[in-house]
């Protein structure tokens, strides 16, 4: 790593940071922003594309009515003011992955503006500023041929164009400052705070991994009492939580080496890379950038009635944070398992839909978090993904609870049901999980492991009942996990008193 660090809490001790975290949101509507393309996840490249999104001569756009409707009930889920009327603009560049030379996004007029998210970081509360939420659209995707996927050595590039077109949310916040140590905390506190957001208002799958929600990260550090802000550097594309939080926090200490040593911070956007969590230079920005921005003449503008904002006010879900502490309460559950579960992508709404379905939260909790989490993670997929739902999770339960099975077999169960076997209780019947409820067969089970062991069973009989355990244990490999060990226990001490 070329990149010197100086001490984290060196650094606090010396400066304060600012932050600026501008957020892509992509919006899960059926079609593009401008035309009636598709939006599938996964297509064949270049099978979703038409003269529109291709930006071919001749062709003209038409705003997506779904698209502005989500974006202002993310305005007002941020406390954002609604602008009664804006427009968009033609942001030009010349970038492969945009075919017509342009991007049609929003400049000074955006449809959001001056909003706050309030959070709650380690029991300190936070205000984060919203300068603006506008919209735009995505660009194609580029795939780098050698060069291990990037463009440094690679012999050349495909481009995808089915992204191109899809309807893109910014969400860009004011200069954030006051934050002390906590700054990397709070960052990656907003992020999560976005996600659980954009998914309770059902406006985007906000799956960081896969690209839905990415966030370009602006970091400055300026000398204690100084109030002039510090050269900033813009992280881009940081598509995780945990990596919002390294990005920020590597980027802090990366900044503060450069000035003890009497350097300068050079402005430029720079790239995480997740191999060896650090930064690396990307794109000078010394010189601001001159997009020439001037309005789309082939689109007219937005203009919202008061109305129609209200009507879209009453259709905002409860906040996530309302929400967490309202199920925490709810469930019973300490500080520490509800950060459990946060660790968790997707964990909260699998674990509440689980409850809502006939589980007990604390058992919820268990299989989610443990079992179904372990499982994923070895699959390689989000939790959500997993091919099985919270009702079949909670079926499972209930037979645990039912003595139908032990939670030992409720792993082989999930396993069949994933595997794609059918129902829990089809996936007991066909592999002969259920418990044996013949206290004849656990009698002679018993009777056998007693006659195999005199010695074990005579200390029992004088008294020491810990030893039991030992038996109990061989009577279950006996019946192969089909037992209920505490009922084996009562069989043995009965035989033996």
């Amino acid at each position: 790593m070329s990149d010197e660090l100086l001490d984290y809490d060196d650094v606090m001790d010396r400066y304060d940071s600012v932050l600026g975290l501008e957020v892509h949101v992509e919006l899960n509507t059926a079609s593009k922003m401008w035309c009636g393309c598709a939006t599938t996840p996964g297509a064949e490249p270049n099978t979703q594309t038409c003269p529109v999104c291709l930006g071919l001569p001749g062709s003209l756009p038409v705003v997506n009515g779904k698209a502005v409707e989500s974006a202002i009930r993310i305005g007002l889920a941020l406390n954002c003011q609604i602008a009664e009327w804006c427009r968009f603009a033609r942001k030009n560049y010349f970038y492969p992955d945009m075919a017509k030379d342009y991007q049609i996004s929003q400049s000074d007029e955006p449809i959001c503006f001056d909003g706050h998210v309030d959070l709650e970081v380690e029991g300190k509360t936070y205000r984060i500023e919203i300068e603006r939420v506008h919209m735009e659209e995505d660009a194609g995707k580029l795939t780098h041929q050698g060069g291990a996927g990037r463009i440094q050595g690679a012999d050349y590039s495909l481009v995808d164009y089915n992204r191109a077109g899809m309807p893109l949310m910014e969400i860009v916040t004011r200069p954030i400052q006051g934050l002390g140590d906590k700054a990397p905390e709070v960052g990656r506190a907003y992020m999560s705070h976005l996600r659980d957001l954009m998914r309770a208002l059902g406006v985007s799958e906000a799956k960081m991994e896969q690209g839905n929600m990415r966030c370009d990260a602006n970091v400055s550090l300026m000398p204690k009492g100084s109030t002039e802000l510090g050269t900033r550097t813009e992280t881009k594309n940081v598509n995780s939580l945990k990596s919002v939080e390294g990005a920020l926090r590597f980027e802090i200490r990366r900044q503060g080496a450069v000035l003890e040593a009497g350097g300068k911070v050079k402005q430029e956007t720079r790239h995480w890379r997740e191999t060896d969590q650090t930064t690396s230079s990307g794109r000078s920005k010394e010189q601001a950038e001159d997009y020439r921005y001037f309005p789309e003449p082939d689109l007219v503008p937005v203009a919202p009635s008061r109305e129609w904002v209200e009507e879209l006010r009453a259709t905002l879900p409860e906040p996530p944070a309302e929400r967490r502490a309202r199920l925490q309460q709810a469930w019973g559950f300490t500080g520490l398992e509800m950060r459990d579960i946060f660790g968790s992508e997707g964990a909260l709404d699998l674990i509440d839909a689980t409850v809502a379905a006939g589980s007990s939260a604390a058992a919820a909790k268990k299989w989610w978090i443990g079992e179904l989490a372990r499982r994923a993670n070895e699959a390689g997929v989000a939790l959500d993904e997993l091919s099985i739902t919270p009702a079949q999770v909670a079926a499972v339960q209930q037979l645990v609870e039912a003595k139908t099975i032990t939670d030992k077999l409720a792993r082989e169960v999930f396993e069949g049901v994933l595997a794609g076997e059918g129902e829990p209780a089809e996936v007991v019947e066909k592999r002969g999980l259920a418990m044996v409820q013949d206290d004849g067969a656990l009698s002679t089970a018993v009777d056998a492991v007693i006659e195999a062991n005199p010695d074990v069973a005579q200390k029992i009989r004088d008294g020491k009942v810990q030893a039991a355990g030992a038996l109990i244990g061989q009577v279950m490999k006996a019946m192969k996990g089909k037992a209920d060990a505490a009922r084996v226990r009562e069989l043995l001490l009965e035989k033996l008193s």
